[in-house]
């Protein structure tokens, strides 16, 4: 797992001035981010932000018409071969024959790849946790199951990263929770780059090191995601009276924003104590002081406008 403030020494997904256009409009107009070793990376945006066609670009589906795309210091533009080498992927959904057993699917796959043989399969199916079912029809298994099969599919020819797009997608709660989990030790236990699109924000809070937000075709802004919360963290004060509590905390602080008959400020862990102390002495009643911490969701629909996430 990538830690805060660690030096950036394994990037293994490079993407600069990345730009789409389609006839005269212009779908993606020049994104930037990184992907590093042993680290979970979200990918959020609305319908209609260019998330689906940033990932088709990123596995050379499309190509794009400006910037450039480096998997593992190879140049998708230049050395595809070398550098899909390094990239698993599932676009949507994973394609799986359903009347064959998963073992059957891995071997089938395997056999498009150089130099995976059976014990190579063998290991993906330990990786995913599908030993007991391997040899078990397709059509038999829970979509969480075809899920694993699809990340072990993926993984056939030992990639530095793998994309996914709604990996959770039309699972249970409970498939979910075990999706993060298993998200989270492909990133910490075998130092893949995951990156992950979802629709689900609380999902991507719980999963992810770091989160890229697009919207119209544009980032709008990457960070991890404890620092991202973190910066937007704010203090909602009920003070009596209301008018000279919020003359005295304007003073204070350059921020402050009126909800009803609450003050919001923003959270300042050293000021706090002294904040409240300013208001006591001045002969104001702090009757409620709560620490809020915003989910990705309010950040998201802040950053976005208000559109809807999809």
């Amino acid at each position: 797992m990538v830690k805060e403030g660690e030096a950036v020494s394994s990037v293994t997904l490079s993407v600069k001035g990345l730009k789409k256009r389609i006839g005269k409009r212009d779908i993606i107009k020049g994104i930037d981010f990184e992907l590093r070793s042993g680290e979970v990376f979200g990918f959020l945006g609305p319908n209609g932000a260019g998330k689906t066609t940033t990932i088709r670009m990123l596995v050379g589906l499309i190509r794009p018409t400006e910037g450039s795309i480096h998997i593992c210091g190879k140049n998708v533009a230049t050395d595809f071969t070398g550098a899909m080498s390094n990239l698993g992927c599932i676009v949507e959904n994973p394609e799986l024959y359903p009347f064959l057993s998963g073992w059957e699917n891995l071997r089938h796959f395997a056999r498009m790849l150089r130099g995976v043989g059976e014990d190579r399969i063998m290991e993906v199916v330990e990786l995913v946790g599908l030993e007991a079912r391997i040899h078990d029809r397709v059509k038999t298994y829970s979509l969480g199951m075809r899920q694993r099969l699809g990340i072990a599919q993926a993984m056939l020819g030992d990639p530095k990263v793998l994309i996914l797009d709604e990996p959770t997608n039309g699972l249970d709660p409970s498939g979910i929770r075990e999706m993060r989990k298993f998200i989270r030790s492909l990133a910490e236990e075998q130092g893949l780059s995951v990156l992950v699109s979802s629709h689900l924000l609380s999902e991507i809070q719980l999963m992810c090191d770091r989160v890229a937000i697009i919207s119209k075709g544009q980032v709008l802004h990457t960070e991890s995601v404890k620092t991202l919360l973190a910066r937007q963290e704010t203090l909602i004060w009920k003070v009596s009276p209301y008018e000279k509590g919020k003359e005295i905390l304007e003073r204070l602080t350059e921020s402050v924003k009126e909800d009803g008959n609450y003050l919001i400020t923003p959270y300042e862990d050293n000021e706090v104590g002294v904040w409240n102390q300013k208001l006591v002495e001045a002969g104001v009643t702090v009757q409620e002081m709560n620490h809020k911490l915003p989910t990705l969701e309010d950040l998201f629909l802040e950053m976005t406008g208000g559109e809807s996430i999809g």
